[in-house]
């Protein structure tokens, strides 16, 4: 089969695409900028073109069409798809046709999804499950890839609620992380957000099994009423999880609970899991960790994914819990001018209560098709440094961060690099 990818080089449409390329079709795919994903798909033998999207590139024999949920209806690709009366699917549909050939544990949530469905997969990976795993981050473990074709019945995939994605999934074990209100432009309001996860745990059959965060408190509240397995921080559990965990901060002992709950369920014993939990280095760029020289000093640069409010709060904690006498430096992108406008208090509450050194924050990084021009009139990264109010948080456009670092860093600092946009290329920069 032939399969053409629209936005091939997004996180998970990459790991589908590796999915069909492991089975031996046939693929080709378009993006609009040249990435590492994009060149490993290269490698792997994946026809991929890079620039404006256009008609052209997609060939006329093509079996199945699969698209990004970011690319817009009028994409010139897809129209031609349609036009040809070529099959097309957006990726949620495609993975959705997975799980229903699969035993699909499925991990939602506003935060953590990526560090929990990597810990599943690689228990049940340990375990001798043979999983397909396909996620939303790349593991060292499965040669640095966010896809892992197995041979069994059992998938984990991540089950992303933006634009109500996962309500295309059938799986059999839910996993609840959390639910705070995100993706402001899609969901109304709170109330919005949370009627989501509602139709996406109804989807459960029967024998089916939820699996929740009882520490968060708008997960406790929508579903105390249902039959659900909940893990929480007051477990004995915890305290041994703390001390094997080589990742830090509380939420990631919350992770591996949640993973732990899943792997009881399977009747896997503890010691693969925590043997797991003790060799796990975490994922691509999820406080992902590397030395590098920059000339004469030598920087710990930290790249991390975080890009909602909680996120940030939570990183930076944890970056400070673990070195507790460096000097720590945050540049933070934020991410889509709607999240920033509609959670700007909570931005502005969390750097002016940040536990860190300094803090840069650069422009807003704009995301396609999903920005309202009436909103990035009224929010801006200076607006957000302005509404701070700190000396140790300031404004710099992207292209004057890496002079700026040279010029200050004394040596031996950590730096944290944060955000979900291109603001992960500065690291590339130094070499990390």
């Amino acid at each position: 089969m032939r399969v053409h990818f629209i936005g091939i080089g997004g996180i998970g449409v990459s790991a589908l695409a590796r999915y069909y390329l492991a089975h031996g079709h046939e693929v080709s795919g378009s993006d609009l900028s040249d990435s590492e994903i994009t060149q490993d798909l290269k490698k792997l033998g994946a026809k991929i073109f890079i620039g404006d999207h256009k008609a052209k590139n997609l060939s006329k024999n093509v079996d199945l069409v699969i698209y990004s949920p970011a690319i817009l209806e009028t994409n010139p690709e897809l129209t031609k798809a349609k036009k040809l009366k070529i099959k097309y699917q957006s990726y949620p549909q495609a993975l959705g046709e997975l799980t229903k050939n699969h035993f699909t544990i499925a991990v939602c949530g506003s935060h953590g999804k990526s560090t929990v469905a990597a810990m599943t997969g690689l228990i049940l990976t340990k375990a001798g499950f043979d999983p397909t795993v396909i996620l939303g981050t790349k593991l060292k473990e499965f040669g640095n890839s966010n896809c892992r074709v197995g041979k069994s019945e059992y998938l984990v995939i991540e089950a992303d609620e933006y634009k109500e994605s996962f309500l295309n999934y059938w799986p059999k074990i839910i996993v609840l992380l959390n639910i705070e209100y995100d993706h402001p432009d899609y969901f109304k309001d709170l109330n919005h957000y949370i009627l989501a996860y509602k139709k996406f745990i109804s989807r459960l059959p029967k024998n089916g099994i939820l699996i929740a965060n009882k520490d968060d408190k708008n997960t406790f509240s929508t579903f105390k009423n249902n039959k659900v397995i909940w893990y929480s921080l007051k477990e004995k559990e915890s305290r041994k999880l703390k001390t094997t965990l080589k990742i830090p901060g509380n939420f990631n002992v919350s992770n591996a609970l949640a993973a732990l709950k899943v792997a009881r369920i399977l009747k896997i014993p503890d010691k693969i899991s925590f043997r797991v939990f003790s060799q796990f280095r975490g994922s691509w760029r999820r406080f992902d960790e590397k030395i590098i020289q920059l000339k004469s000093l030598k920087v710990r640069i930290i790249n991390d994914y975080g890009h909602h409010p909680t996120q940030i709060k939570v990183t930076l904690e944890a970056a400070r819990e673990r070195y507790k006498n460096k000097k720590i430096w945050c540049i933070f992108q934020p991410h889509q001018y709607h999240r920033t406008y509609y959670l700007f208090n909570d931005f502005v509450n969390v750097f002016k209560t940040h536990p860190i050194d300094k803090v840069i924050i650069t422009d807003i990084y704009t995301v396609a098709g999903r920005e309202s021009k009436e909103i990035m009139k009224k929010v801006s990264a200076e607006k957000l440094v302005k509404m701070i109010n700190r000396e140790d948080v300031i404004y710099l456009p992207k292209e004057k961060i890496f002079n700026y670092l040279k010029r200050n860093l004394k040596g031996r600092e950590v730096v944290i690099v944060m955000g979900a946009g291109d603001i992960y290329n500065l690291s590339l920069k130094f070499g990390g």
